[in-house]
């Protein structure tokens, strides 16, 4: 059962790996995200931030897809973590069980504007938050449990 999905271009950090596991109650952390599923050494980093008691899988988006629709992550409590808004939106237009994206951290870069305190985004992030929103899947961000979410809709205007 998928528990939370979310998007932080930190993916896996305290405030995920302590506050947010346990305040949803996942025991299985699914890490979606082309560059890292290629990559040892962040692999490596990712693993030693897991917390004790939590299974960590990281996989490419096509591949988590596969994984999610296959029905073998059933088992677990499933949180998601993306690295981007794009990842988000292709892992919600391909699985429908996906209906409700909590957006927590996207890093600043040219082109992009502030919406929350850690949430940049370009107009084509926009874009895509909108497809969701019109795709039935509710999207709020949120930093950690204890803060107020806010709806990314009247955040993007």
């Amino acid at each position: 059962m998928i528990k939370m999905t979310r998007v932080d271009h930190r993916l896996l950090h305290g405030q995920v790996a302590f506050t947010w596991i346990k305040a949803v109650g996942a025991d299985c952390i699914l890490i979606a995200n082309d560059a890292v599923a290629k990559d040892e050494l962040r692999m490596a980093v990712l693993k030693m931030a897991k917390p004790q008691g939590t299974k960590l899988v990281m996989k490419s988006v096509d591949d988590s897809i596969k994984a999610l629709i296959s029905g073998v992550t059933d088992k677990y409590n499933l949180f998601i973590i993306t690295e981007s808004i794009e990842d988000v939106w292709r892992l919600c237009r391909a699985v429908p069980q996906i209906r409700e994206v909590n957006i927590g951290g996207v890093k600043p870069e040219d082109g992009k504007r502030q919406i929350s305190k850690a949430v940049f985004v370009s107009d084509e992030e926009c874009a895509r938050i909108r497809d969701l929103v019109d795709d039935g899947v509710h999207v709020f961000v949120q930093m950690t449990p204890s803060d107020e979410s806010d709806e990314a809709m009247k955040l993007i205007g």
